[in-house]
């Protein structure tokens, strides 16, 4: 019985078939990823005050933070000044105040700002879960690279913190990486 004629691929094939499994996978481990839905509409003066942040995905510019504060002041010219602090080490470490402006990005919903604390440079500061009492909100950037969990008091009940979590999850944010931001206790009003 003659032998079928079996062609044995060439080096060539085995390392384009190779190359194009390999291209695959990458498009698929880096998809885009969504597009990053706000809440419909904030109310700016109602958002002003005073917030306590209570996690966050990792920030240079917060490095060794405890005890981390925003103040949120609307100007007569429609901006807003915000004040961030925090102790370093510890609760009870020197305090870091920076102080920044943020304008609109989007009037229809008021929920995209650009922050500034340094000029020329702006951050995105998106509002994404906005509490309808204004006691808490998750607010983020497009590229998920920074994440806040904030709220009116030092700290959440557990169940809202594990939603908002699992809602930060959800839109895409490495939520593994959040930091758990130590409050004084003597915050509370």
């Amino acid at each position: 019985m003659p032998t079928p004629n079996i062609r044995k691929p060439s080096l060539w094939t085995a390392a384009a078939a190779t190359v194009a499994a390999g291209a695959a996978v990458y498009a698929i481990t880096r998809r885009k990823k969504p597009e990053l839905v706000t809440v419909s509409h904030v109310d700016l003066h109602r958002y002003a005050g005073l917030w306590y942040e209570i996690a966050r995905l990792p920030q240079r510019f917060e490095r060794r933070c405890t005890n981390v504060t925003a103040e949120y002041r609307p100007l007569p010219d429609g901006r807003i000044e915000v004040t961030n602090t925090c102790h370093k080490n510890s609760v009870y470490g020197p305090t870091e105040v920076a102080h920044g402006v943020a304008r609109v990005a989007d009037s229809e919903t008021n929920a995209k700002l650009k922050v500034q604390f340094q000029w020329p440079f702006e951050g995105d500061y998106w509002i994404l879960t906005l509490d309808p009492e204004y006691q808490f909100a998750l607010v983020g950037t497009p590229n998920r690279k920074a994440l806040w969990v904030l709220a009116r008091k030092p700290h959440l009940s557990l169940p809202t913190l594990h939603n908002l979590v699992e809602i930060a999850r959800q839109k895409g944010f490495p939520v593994e990486k959040l930091i758990y931001t130590e409050q004084l206790e003597t915050n509370l009003p």
